[in-house]
């Protein structure tokens, strides 16, 4: 059940589909990563772009726009120095410092509500360049 309010501040809703997607990526490991994006006439959280399982890191990041806000999870698999395999479910908050003020605004207000919508999500990284967000730092976060 999607929310529709007309709150300016929690107006954004969250499409069914975007919800599947992550369930989809976090239960059955069909996605490696989902891009969500924000219909600004549907005032709803879609999804833009699902990257299958084989998909690597630089396949989601180049999936990214570069001027342009997104929110993105990430499924990253590793193996432990115990050589266990894991995998961390990452919430990836895209604002290249280069997008518009307003989609800026739109996706840092819309933010927490989209979150909550997805659970079991491990981290949380904001990124406004692709530096803040490169393999390195996911790797280091997960382990």
């Amino acid at each position: 059940m999607a929310f529709r309010g007309s709150n300016a501040s929690s107006g954004m809703g969250v499409a069914e589909h975007s919800k599947t997607a992550y369930l989809e990526l976090q239960r059955k490991k069909v996605h490696r990563y989902v891009i969500f994006k924000i219909d600004e006439k549907k005032k709803e959280v879609v999804v833009e772009k699902t990257g299958g399982p084989a998909e690597s890191y630089d396949d989601f990041t180049a999936s990214l726009p570069e001027n342009d806000c997104r929110y993105a999870i990430y499924d990253f698999d590793f193996v432990t120095s115990e050589n266990c395999q894991k995998s961390k479910i990452f919430f990836i908050a895209w604002s290249p410092s280069v997008s518009r003020i307003r989609a800026k605004m739109l996706y840092a207000t819309s933010k927490d509500r989209f979150r909550r919508e997805l659970e079991g999500i491990h981290y949380e990284i904001q990124a406004t360049d692709p530096t803040e967000m490169d393999l390195e730092v996911i790797r280091e976060r997960a382990h």
